[in-house]
């Protein structure tokens, strides 16, 4: 019994694949979509987009153009094609602008950005642009079934750049080039008030800081001396429990010595 559905199961395979290449090969358009779209429906989104691809052409202009358009696009994106598929939601939203897919359209064209993100440490180019395409999708659809995925979508790529950033300002202290590292921390602090590692970089804002007061030649040492202190205190102000807070207090004690220094010589 159980043979006999295997060889049930693989015929039928074998006949799918053969109306497959005869509707490939054929000139019947018709032929095309309708099997196209039974393959669409399938999730065979490979084959239903070689089908469509070949008479999308041939239904410029005709009713079933626009949903033709739609399962197009839908193809390349779920055959993992994002830059293309977003590229054709947003030619499908440009040729329908009253399709009732168009919010559809329009999330998934902004969401196949989000899929080009690439790793933190890369060039952060495709992250920009897919936060971009997001909050013009929110701000075009702002009571979209999709609202949420989208916002949540957003703090995840904000939190790359984020993290770029704070690991550029980290590879400063890194190579020993703590001006640049102060400079860079005062940066993210700025351009990222709500982030979630203000913590560590209020604390390696104030190890720079520190290393760079504690190493100046002589000239330089007490107005640094002073504004890493000053970051001491923004830090205790801020974060009193802060697991680095020991480490903190070490370099602060040492700060204020080296300080006094300067306190009995005058």
């Amino acid at each position: 019994m159980r043979k006999r559905l295997y060889i049930l199961l693989f015929s039928i395979t074998i006949l799918a694949c053969s109306d497959f290449q005869k509707a490939l090969k054929s000139d019947d358009v018709s032929a095309k979509f309708n099997l196209g779209t039974e393959l669409y429906e399938a999730e065979k989104w490979n084959k239903a987009h070689r089908l469509f691809t070949q008479i999308l052409p041939n239904y410029r202009g005709k009713p079933q153009a626009e949903k033709l358009t739609f399962m197009h696009a839908m193809c390349s994106y779920q055959m993992e094609d994002y830059y293309i598929a977003s590229y054709h939601f947003d030619r499908f939203i440009e040729s329908y602008p009253d399709s009732e897919k168009v919010e559809e359209a329009a999330f998934l064209s902004a969401k196949g950005y989000y899929y080009l993100s690439p790793v933190y440490s890369k060039e952060q180019k495709e992250t920009i642009a897919a936060i971009e395409k997001l909050q013009l999708f929110v701000n075009a659809h702002p009571n979209s079934q999709f609202l949420e995925q989208a916002n949540t979508l957003v703090k995840e790529l904000d939190f790359k750049l984020e993290k770029k950033a704070f690991e550029i300002a980290k590879q400063y202290n890194v190579i020993k080039d703590y001006k640049a590292s102060v400079k860079s921390f005062n940066n993210f602090l700025f351009d990222f008030p709500g982030t979630t590692l203000r913590d560590e970089a209020m604390y390696y804002r104030l190890d720079a800081a520190y290393k760079l007061a504690i190493l100046s030649v002589q000239f330089l040492k007490e107005e640094r001396l002073k504004t890493a202190i000053d970051y001491f205190n923004a830090f205790l102000k801020a974060y009193p429990n802060s697991e680095y807070m020991e480490d903190a207090t070490r370099m602060h004690e040492e700060l204020k010595q080296e300080l006094n220094t300067f306190t009995i010589k005058s």
